[in-house]
């Protein structure tokens, strides 16, 4: 067995044992939804290469505005974060992304770097949409607001709307 497939082997049964939603989308490509508080929902890719598990997770779409305030911040980030690093694809949508040499993956590993997404991408959900959502935010808030429509989902930013 080449250690390509005994990583597999391994990440499917790290995944079996945990409690995701998750399908194999093709040999050694693994689609993980981690579930959140703040960002509800992050998808995830793990893909068992030939030298590294590579996993990429989406964050959130490309900001409305104050692209150089959310990138910097996200650059600032980084400096914190352990295993995982936040990037943008060509179209500048906000991912984090890992890589593990297949030496080192086992189900404890995969389990602290999912761990490690889910604790990245949850915590800095709000402070994204915050920088880069700004306006689209205060709209939807005065648009709810005006015809009494639920504010529940935006109870998070409720601090700097009021301002």
């Amino acid at each position: 067995m080449t250690s390509r497939e005994a990583a597999i082997e391994v990440v499917r049964a790290a995944l079996a044992d945990g409690e995701l939603e998750w399908e194999e989308s093709a040999e050694g490509v693994f689609d993980v939804v981690l579930p959140g508080e703040r960002k509800l929902k992050t998808p995830c890719r793990l893909d068992v290469g030939a030298h590294a598990l590579g996993v990429h997770a989406f964050v959130c779409r490309q900001p409305d505005e104050n692209h150089e305030g959310v990138y910097r911040w996200l650059l600032e980030r980084n400096m914190r974060t352990f295993g995982v690093a936040f990037g943008l694809d060509a179209a500048g949508d906000i991912f984090l992304d890992s890589r593990l040499p297949l030496a080192v993956v086992s189900a404890d590993e995969i389990d602290r770097l999912l761990g490690v997404v889910l604790s990245a991408a949850d915590g800095s959900f709000n402070t994204i949409l915050e920088l880069g959502f700004a306006t689209s935010i205060r709209r939807e808030y005065a648009w709810r607001l005006s015809r009494g429509e639920s504010l529940r989902n935006l109870e998070a930013f409720r601090g700097w709307l009021d301002r």
